[in-house]
């Protein structure tokens, strides 16, 4: 059955054929996105949600989405989506952080050279026919100091266009190494060096807990006097009550301020003050940019639903096309790995380390570990995956670490968890054929050559005569067919191990004739996703 994508917001007609054009079912509902109880009744029909701003995904909203997968926003921000209800609930939210950059860094160089020249003044002083020319004094760019808030992607256009208008450019961003700043050609300072020497302080990162009111009053008094502002990033990360005090007092000549603390901005502090320039939110409004955030959403979801690549997942790591054909089997592999784990386990899990060994250690190793905590996670939540899992983990304390290491033995590249309780560790190791088949190579450090399948039964005893004949005597008077049996043991006369892969789940009655033979130590059912 193809999947089925709503919807909810003005996306371009071609975006919409995207879907259709890769076999999505699709419904363009634009405006529904405005009525939330409309919303919440219909969305539990589908498995993607493209939307722009105006959709606000809800916790209300995620409850009532039962089979929703992805929701892909055309566009940068996605304050509009709860992400940490969408992530517990399994949802990856995406975004298109490359689609507007350069139309958003072209506003921001905009609205400096608006600010610096009282375009919008000058403009709305001659339409009513007056000649102020001695009035709107303005000054250079060139040879003047920009301070950069955030060098990242739009960030980092607006420092080449700066530099491009002869302007010295110092930025400020703690994820900036020197080497990219000096490749960049600017000057990485730290936050109040910028304050200080900045004669014109352009914003460009998230709103996030660590850079709300990063200009706050008290750095805004730290700013160089005659400094003018531009934000065209985000609302919330200026006081605006203060900015609008320093406007007045004469401290800071003048902002310009595409984003609002709350919007849509009807009365605002900065508005009918001399010298500050205001527009709607329109970062990204261009016919260019709306148009490539609507097809790189449509292009991103429709990845993600048919072949599982994860590309601009806020709360999951991406996985590129081309790795999801290399890593799936792995992926599955990571997850079966898991659920045996976690399948075995009663007490409370205290930690677990992954090791990866050769090709595997040269893998997407962020999306791995969230494939081994999604299979260990699923005895807790039958409805837990890589989105969800690492939340649940992080609530219940659990550490988990990684180790990487080349290639140390037969097999090309290999998994191995060990979960540890306060009680014991258990680990399980797996590898991935050539046929694509994940396999099971060693559990509780003895060797074995294990397919998986959906339903198995895992044992251990001591290493003594008649276990195989224990076991396929009681398998085939309970009409159960083993499909592959596997067998093996620490050392002669040791600890044994035996897995058997079945055509259907063991029943109790079968375990129980086992367990009366007195020849096993264990006797555990076991079901694996293997589809």
């Amino acid at each position: 059955m193809a999947p089925k994508v709503l919807v909810s917001d003005k996306l371009s007609e071609t975006a919409v054929q995207i879907f259709r054009d890769r076999g999505i079912d699709v419904d363009f509902m634009p405006d529904l996105g405005k009525d939330k109880e409309k919303l919440a009744e219909v969305i539990g029909q589908y498995d993607g949600l493209a939307i722009r701003s105006a959709t606000k995904v809800t916790p209300t909203i995620l409850e009532a989405a039962t089979n929703l997968k992805v929701v892909g926003r055309a566009g940068i921000g996605t304050d509009n989506v709860d992400k940490e209800a969408a992530s517990k609930k399994g949802v990856i939210v995406m975004n298109t952080p490359f689609g507007n950059m350069i139309t958003t860094a072209e506003h921001a160089i905009a609205m400096m050279f608006a600010v610096a020249r009282q375009i919008p003044e000058a403009s709305a002083s001659t339409h009513a026919g007056k000649w102020e020319k001695s009035k709107f004094m303005g000054v250079e760019l060139t040879n003047k100091t920009l301070g950069v808030i955030g060098a990242g992607n739009i960030g980092g256009i607006v420092c080449d266009r700066a530099r491009g208008l002869k302007m010295k450019v110092v930025a400020f961003d703690p994820f900036l190494g020197q080497e990219k700043a000096d490749k960049m050609g600017v000057e990485k300072v730290e936050l109040d060096e910028l304050l200080a020497r900045a004669d014109f302080i352009t914003l460009h990162v998230p709103l996030t807990d660590g850079t709300r009111d990063i200009l706050s009053r008290e750095n805004l008094a730290k700013t160089k006097k005659g400094v003018r502002i531009i934000n065209c990033a985000r609302g919330g990360l200026v006081d605006e009550e203060a900015l609008a005090e320093m406007l007045k007092s004469g401290h800071v000549a003048g902002a310009a301020f595409d984003v609002f603390a709350v919007e849509p901005a009807k009365e605002n502090a900065l508005f009918d003050l001399p010298n500050v320039v205001c527009t709607p939110h329109l970062g990204a409004a261009t016919t260019e940019a709306q148009e490539n955030v609507a097809l790189q959403v449509a292009e991103q979801m429709s990845n993600y639903l048919l072949t599982g690549a994860v590309e601009n997942a806020l709360n999951m790591p991406s996985v590129t096309a081309e790795e999801a054909k290399v890593m799936g089997p792995w992926i599955k592999l990571a997850d079966h790995l898991g659920a045996f784990a976690g399948q075995m386990t009663d007490e409370p899990i205290q930690a677990i380390n992954i090791l990866y060994d050769g090709v595997a250690s040269e893998m997407n190793l962020d999306a791995l570990n969230c494939a081994v905590v999604a299979g260990i996670m699923k005895k807790v939540n039958p409805d837990v995956n890589m989105v969800s899992a690492p939340v649940i983990a992080k609530e219940r304390g659990i550490q988990i670490s990684t180790t990487n290491q080349d290639k140390s033995g037969t097999f090309d590249g290999y998994i191995k968890i060990t979960v540890v309780t306060a009680k014991r560790e258990r680990s399980v190791a797996g590898t991935v054929f050539s046929d694509g088949k994940p396999r099971f190579i060693q559990i509780k450090g003895i060797n074995i050559d294990a397919e998986v399948g959906a339903h198995m039964l895992y044992t251990t005893n001591e290493d003594v005569p008649g276990i195989i004949g224990a076991l396929g005597q009681t398998m085939g008077e309970n009409d159960v067919n083993i499909a592959n049996f596997t067998l093996g043991r620490s050392d002669a006369g040791g600890e044994a191990i035996a897995l058997l892969y079945v055509d259907e789940p063991v029943p109790a009655e079968a375990r129980a004739k086992l367990a009366e033979t007195g020849l096993f130590t264990q006797i555990k059912p076991l079901q694996f996703e293997v589809a």
